[in-house]
């Protein structure tokens, strides 16, 4: 029922809006664009009589830069262009000849500014981060911080986003994070998306887009939201591109390099890029467990992690334009992922008995090949010269990987003389997952402000995991069936949207779309002879509304309904051992979370802005820990958390200090709570907390360019853990030689070493508190040169959408 009224809501929200327009009045309409072809939010129009330049009237275009205006009387006027950070752009005179003049601009587009202040020259005033009506673009191109930095640590110092305990991404605070590059969602998550990430240079990222209410035309997928990587695009014809190299100190030593290839003749444009790293990462983790009723009792852990990840990765594409309104074209990456981890673990066991206590030293030595593939092919087209446009993709992704590890224990029973008893197990575990996809988009403009896009996907995935566990016996290595498991599971999703927006009037407009998705999955434990089975179809609706009250005030208003479904291989009901008293196990019937969000974003002055959101999650997925003051163990399973519920408000407050000193601020106030049943007693977790993020960029003498970024994060609740406050700073230096050719960037990050991740759970007496640091100071130093022999073009942008592989969860 609640989904029929939705229906009716959005059916009467998209013809209301399109009755408007029966009047006979004309409009002035027309979209502003930047130099790359992007939408130039909130720029200022206004119309002006061509005579004596007076203002008769105006309005502020909307998030995707576009206008329209009342036409005026009869006589000759034209139009002004200007936002801040862009050349003011006057358009031709025109004559208006009556009240049902109608005239459509097209695209003006406005040109970055300049401005030389004494001898340094300080590139375009463009505010570092921006709001629009549904997201947040941080500007990163140029940045002395990005350069000789990854993908990964650019996001971690962007507004809202927080790294958990386990390195994966959270958006204001909430889990369910999905990137996208250029448009076009990444296919792998988990431990394989921070090896992604920490293997791209920053240098190549332009800007990010945080958007955490998408639309219909939007995977559902994504409960926090989306962040959108767009990188560099290259804008001469004929041959250019890049060569870059890095080293990177962090008690390891580690290495990147890499090239970029980009070669336009005609209607072909083709690219292809190399990156190679060898990254050495470590992590140590510091905890202690105590059990329920034994507080003189417990188990305390000393874990260091060491490891060396060799990535190279290929990435090739081609794009051809069959005539003015066709083109096609295909996308590739390779990439193969070679890790050797090191773990060892000291701990000693107490129960309240000194004669009692138990030494465990335990050495896990592991290691896992991984070969991924992606392969895409793309088809844009105009239908009409009204812009009407219809795309479709095709999408194929294979992630294979072969892993294995041996675990030696050594167990010393401290009050027995000659207590020592040492055994070992081991592990293969190879697994593979193949995704298919397939969508098509279509956009039309309906009327003279109206534009109505509809959508389909489908897709298909198959994930074959088998964990093969040997132990130990009369010294030779056995089956160990208890742990071993082969787990299948099939998933196949259809899907398909509506979406509609119009202006209502020269200062309101609306967006209402709504999507459905019809899941059918099925798990299947060959080795347990079980079989889950899941079927079911979802509403997505989604509303924007967007009011310019004046040209210093802008408010927009929006709703949307997401999903997050389970990680595949949380899925399966493996136990996956760590150390004796330490596992994991798998959940197969952990259900999707449910997202209803609300937010108001309001500007002020084009300059500041204020975004508040509120959040509703049913069935919310986090990790719950359960231990047993019996036998000292503890395992850690995906669950469903009943109830959660989060409050969010952030400031963005940018600043000019001096003429060669830019500040940008943002400060994000949050509130959740989270609840769960466990053992028919209501758990409850609840936390009021602030982050500061504060970016400076100084242009110095010598054409050196100084920027320092200083965060902090307060006290969290996340799931049923408490996570302590940390904060941190970075700094770096950049310098440009051989005219503008070659840049050389030196940087410090986590410089005071107080970026830890500690925390602490209770659950009736059974606590656990940890202390983790995963080497996040570091020194580094990156040089990337740019050649390039052709004429300046604009390279399309491609739109792309593909999230099955999110959910991989680190395969």
């Amino acid at each position: 029922m609640k989904n029929l009224q939705h229906i009716i809501i959005l059916l009467l929200l998209t013809v209301l809006p399109q009755a408007g327009f029966s009047q006979v009045n004309g409009f002035l309409t027309g979209a502003v664009k930047d130099e790359q072809g992007q939408p130039v939010g909130f720029a200022n129009v206004a119309l002006l009589e061509a005579a004596n330049s007076a203002v008769i009237n105006g309005t502020t275009a909307d998030a995707e830069g576009r206008y329209q205006i009342k036409s005026p009387a009869k006589g000759t006027y034209f139009l002004r262009f200007n936002f801040l950070g862009y050349v003011q752009v006057n358009s031709e005179p025109f004559e208006v000849t009556g009240d049902s003049f109608t005239k459509d601009f097209g695209s003006t587009t406005l040109k970055e500014n300049a401005q030389v202040l004494q001898e340094v020259v300080v590139q375009g005033m463009r505010p570092a981060i921006v709001a629009y009506a549904d997201k947040i673009v941080v500007n990163v191109e140029g940045t002395a911080l990005a350069g000789g930095s990854s993908a990964y640590d650019v996001l971690s110092n962007s507004p809202g986003v927080w790294i958990d305990q386990n390195g994966e991404l959270k958006l204001n605070g909430k889990a369910g994070v999905k990137v996208m590059i250029n448009n076009k969602l990444v296919h792998i998550n988990g431990k394989e998306l921070q090896n992604l990430l920490q293997n791209m240079s920053g240098d190549n990222i332009k800007e990010l887009e945080i958007i955490t209410n998408p639309s219909a035309k939007y995977d559902a997928e994504g409960a926090s939201g989306i962040i959108n990587i767009n990188l560099k695009k290259h804008k001469d014809t004929g041959l250019n591109g890049s060569l870059h190299a890095g080293y990177q100190y962090n008690e390891l030593n580690g290495y990147t390099a890499g090239a970029e290839v980009n070669y336009k003749k005609g209607l072909w444009n083709s690219f292809a890029g190399f990156d190679f790293a060898e990254r050495a990462t470590f992590r140590t983790n510091n905890m202690q467990r105590t059990f329920q009723g034994q507080e003189d009792s417990g188990l305390n852990q000393n874990l260091r992690e060491e490891g060396t990840r060799t990535v190279p990765t290929l990435r090739v594409g081609s794009d051809v334009d069959l005539n003015q309104h066709h083109s096609i074209g295909f996308l590739a990456d390779m990439s193969v992922y070679n890790t050797r981890n090191q773990i060892r673990t000291l701990a000693k066991l107490e129960d309240g008995n000194p004669e009692n206590d138990l030494l465990i030293n335990a050495l896990n030595n592991g290691r896992s090949d991984n070969m991924n593939s992606a392969f895409n092919l793309h088809y844009l087209g105009k239908v009409d010269t009204l812009g009407t446009t219809l795309s479709a993709d095709f999408d194929y992704v294979r992630l294979y990987s072969q892993s294995n590890a041996t675990f030696v224990n050594r167990l010393d029973s401290l009050g027995i003389p000659a207590g020592v008893s040492i055994y070992r197990l081991k592990y293969d575990n190879p697994n593979n997952y193949d995704i298919y996809a397939a969508k098509t988009d279509l956009s039309k403009t309906i009327g003279k402000a109206g534009k109505l896009e509809l959508g389909a996907k489908a897709s298909r995935v198959i994930s074959d995991n088998e964990l093969k566990f040997y132990g130990e016996m009369d010294g030779e290595m056995q089956p160990d069936d208890k742990r071993s498991n082969h787990f299948i599971y099939e998933e196949n999703i259809l899907a398909a949207y509506a979406s509609f927006s119009t202006a209502i009037s020269s200062k309101l407009s609306i967006q209402a779309g709504l999507r459905a998705e019809q899941t059918f999955a099925e798990g299947n434990s060959i080795t347990m002879r079980q079989k889950t089975n899941r079927d079911y179809l979802d509403l997505f609706p989604t509303l924007f509304v967007q009011h310019s009250v004046n040209d210093n005030y802008q408010v927009s208003y929006s709703y949307s309904r997401r999903v997050n479904r389970p990680q595949y291989s949380a899925l399966n009901p493996f136990i996956f051992y760590i150390d004796p008293y330490s596992w994991v196990v798998g959940n197969p019937y952990l259900k999707p979370q449910y997202t209803n969000a609300f937010s108001v974003t309001q500007t002020i002055s084009q300059r500041y802005n204020i975004i508040v959101g509120y959040a509703v999650t049913k069935d919310f997925i986090t990790e719950i820990p359960q231990q047993n003051a019996a036998d000292k163990t503890t395992y850690f399973q995906q669950q469903n958390v009943e109830d959660t519920k989060s409050f969010n408000a952030t400031f963005i407050v940018p600043v000019q200090v001096l003429p060669v000193w830019q500040m940008n601020n943002t400060a994000t106030v949050l509130y959740q709570k989270f609840t769960k049943a466990l053992d028919q007693q209501l758990q409850a977790n609840q936390q009021f907390t602030f982050m500061l993020q504060s970016n400076h960029a100084v242009q110095m003498p010598k054409d050196v360019k100084l920027e320092v970024s200083a965060g902090y994060q307060g006290p969290m609740a996340y799931g049923l853990y408490h996570v302590d406050a940390n904060w941190g700073i970075d700094a770096a230096l950049k310098r440009s030689f051989m005219d503008d050719k070659l840049d050389v960037s030196l940087g410090l990050t986590d410089i005071f070493k107080t970026r830890r991740v500690a925390g602490t759970i209770n659950i009736d007496g059974n606590k656990i508190v940890a202390d983790q640091y995963r080497g996040t100071q570091s020194f580094k130093i990156n040089l990337r040169y740019r050649f390039n022999k052709g004429n300046e073009f604009k390279l399309g942008k491609r739109s792309v959408n593909l999230d099955e592989v999110n959910r991989v969860g680190g395969k």
